[in-house]
């Protein structure tokens, strides 16, 4: 016997039901949606509707803070860097800013900054010119010798003050 000669016993596995073919398969028709009504139709999304009383998910409260304008920065891990550096992607005597580690590869855009994190290991002497790094982020650079410089986010929306 080989893999390709494997298949199951006969009637293992049933056929899936087609409806609306003809009053004599069963399922014809109506096509077992019953007779009339919202359900018997098509495009019907009433999921959540309890008869006009507020649904379950709208009575729930609502959790965490959204901000209106949130901050996009992007996350970029001193592993990563050390790696682009060790192929000569990024120069260890020029201040590490957004612009250079797009040249470099690193990442792909801006947003609203970079942001420094500590995931893996770095060796060479960086400066860093970023908008956020994590605690962890900006002891590993220093004691690798480097200096970390953080600066506010440029923000690209600002919602403009109110008239009263």
């Amino acid at each position: 016997m080989k893999l390709n000669q494997l298949s199951d016993k006969d009637g293992a596995r049933k056929g899936r039901t087609r409806v609306g073919r003809g009053i004599g398969s069963g399922k014809g028709k109506t096509g077992g949606r019953g007779v009339k009504g919202q359900k018997s139709r098509s495009g019907v999304a009433i999921k959540g509707f309890e008869g006009g009383q507020m649904p379950l998910h709208m009575r729930m409260p609502k959790r965490g803070f959204n901000p209106l304008n949130p901050k996009l920065t992007v996350g970029v891990n001193i592993g990563r860097i050390q790696t682009a550096v060790d192929a000569g992607k990024l120069d260890a005597g020029k201040p590490v800013d957004a612009k250079a580690l797009i040249a470099a590869g690193v990442i792909r855009r801006e947003k609203d900054g970079v942001r420094l994190l500590a995931k893996g290991k770095l060796k060479a002497k960086l400066v860093f010119e970023v908008v956020g790094a994590s605690k962890a982020a900006i002891e590993a650079v220093e004691n690798a010798g480097g200096k970390v410089n953080v600066a506010a986010p440029k923000q690209k929306w600002q919602r403009p003050p109110k008239k009263y």
